[in-house]
């Protein structure tokens, strides 16, 4: 008899009955929720609360996570993130004291690993983001077969299995670190697609963050940027009250053509002190105007540079304000910024690399052609159109206006639906510029297995992918390469 009482009092202390729960109470939903949309103070509050009312609750691990990767992710501050970093191991270890037969016991280690492994993509800790990624994804695969009906897998699942498919070569050491990892873009989309359609029919708490990756998935990796704006432009996103919203809903409303509604969403977006700070949305908004070639542009982009203390797109600003002086007739003022791209910022992303580059060469833009691509960046088409028809080519003598010249115009009709002038435009560009280090030939290769998708000759797209990849501009080589690897993946290559 003391036997059998000695065992069930291992049983039960080692069980779900006295582990910890995870549930999203009213109370925690309300925290959560506050976190998604930056107002980390109140969320604060609430987490207190809800350690005080609900001490066995666990998924606070989860929110306060939330908010440790918002900070980081948005201020890039290297100091925040090895302060922070030091939760993750904590909250872990709290979790794994849970209740094991619950569906959040692996959801949550798998949702903290990936939040933590986006941050250290940030600050270039590859090898270790790879890992945590590959953590959780096991855990996530665990976690499906165990509660196949449990939905939010799918959200996680989904985007990963987008996106392996579609990693840059420079990165492929990546993906054999990532062994067994695997996925295709169309699976990734009917997954979340399964989600999406769940939560129009019931309470889903991660309704919003599911929406969001639906459309970026839809916009970058599937060429379907109507259907991305759709579907976030609804009542599920407020972009008046949520700076993340904001930000999505402008950044699809800038890559689809609307540049308009894009200058109206971050002029209306919160700006209290309730809501964590932001400043790349003031970039943001410094790039739509000066897409629109407003005279005040360059206000906004300084704005950002004056509150932003992180590592990215310190390069880039500067190169937009040296265009924004180009284009205003101020080649002095163009000068002294296309400096400042050389000792300011760092070169992790393909933009700051970019304006790195033009500062190191010192290729000074050609103010009309630089103009129509501003005015096509914002969508606005057969401005960017008649600017370019008031040029030719013979007026150009660098060969890199040259190539541009055609490689914009192609652009351009492709966006106006003239599809046999953008392909002749196109074809030009690669044929004249495919042993350049210019990403001009590179990006038309692109273009034209698009538009040869478009019109279901598949073979003829498949072959346009592929030189896209077989070529290595000195520029946006690895965002090109995933687009053309999309492409092949979306045609079973």
């Amino acid at each position: 008899m003391k036997l059998v009482y000695t065992f069930l009092l291992i049983f039960f202390a080692g069980s779900s009955f006295a582990a910890g729960n995870f549930q999203f109470t009213p109370l925690a939903r309300q925290a959560y929720e506050e976190a998604i949309s930056l107002r980390f103070e109140e969320s604060r509050q609430h987490i207190a609360q809800l350690k005080k009312q609900e001490p066995d609750n666990l998924i606070v691990h989860l929110i306060e996570n939330y908010i440790d990767f918002f900070t980081v992710f948005i201020e890039e501050d290297k100091d925040a993130f090895r302060l922070l970093e030091k939760n993750k191991n904590y909250r872990l270890d709290q979790i794994r004291q849970g209740d094991n037969f619950s569906p959040y016991y692996l959801y949550c280690q798998a949702e903290i690993k990936l939040q933590w492994a986006l941050v250290r993509l940030k600050f270039e800790e590859y090898f270790t983001a790879f890992n945590e990624i590959k953590s959780a994804y096991k855990l996530l695969n665990k976690n499906q077969e165990n509660y196949p009906r449990f939905i939010a897998n799918k959200k996680s699942l989904g985007i990963l299995h987008a996106l392996v498919g579609t990693v840059p070569d420079s990165y492929k050491w990546g993906v054999k670190l990532l062994g067994g990892m695997e996925g295709t873009i169309e699976e990734g989309r009917q997954e979340i697609a399964e989600v999406i359609a769940f939560s129009k029919t019931n309470d889903f708490v991660f309704e919003q963050e599911t929406l969001v990756m639906y459309a970026f998935l839809l916009l970058h990796l599937n060429n379907q940027s109507d259907e991305a704006w759709s579907l976030l432009n609804s009542p599920k996103l407020n972009p008046q009250q949520n700076p993340l919203a904001a930000f999505v809903l402008s950044n699809v409303a800038i890559r689809t053509g609307r540049n308009n509604e894009a200058i109206r969403i971050l002029e209306q977006r919160p700006k209290s002190a309730n809501f964590f700070s932001f400043p790349y949305l003031d970039y943001m908004h410094g790039l739509a105007k000066l897409y629109r070639l407003d005279t005040d542009a360059d206000q906004y982009i300084k704005t950002y540079l004056q509150n932003f203390n992180g590592i990215n797109y310190i390069k880039e600003a500067h190169q937009k304000l040296a265009w924004f002086h180009l284009i205003n007739g101020n080649p002095t003022g163009y000068q002294q910024y296309m400096d400042k791209c050389k000792t300011e910022g760092n070169t992790v992303i393909e933009g700051d690399k970019t304006a790195q580059k033009e500062a190191e060469k010192g290729v000074v833009p050609q103010v009309t052609i630089l103009r129509s691509r501003l005015l096509f960046d914002g969508g606005y088409y057969q401005k960017a159109y008649q600017l370019l028809k008031e040029l030719s080519v013979e007026q150009l003598s660098e060969k890199r206006h040259q190539l541009e010249y055609t490689y914009r115009l192609g652009r351009i009709c492709h966006r106006l639906n003239r599809t046999e002038e953008a392909l002749r435009y196109y074809q030009k560009t690669v044929d004249d510029g495919e042993d350049l280090p210019y990403y001009f030939a590179c990006n038309s290769a692109l273009q034209i297995g698009l538009l040869q998708e478009e019109l279901k000759s598949y073979t003829l797209a498949k072959e346009y992918y592929r030189l896209c990849l077989s070529l290595k501009p000195d520029e946006y080589k690895n965002g090109l390469h995933q687009k053309a690897k999309a492409g092949l993946n979306r045609l079973g290559k």
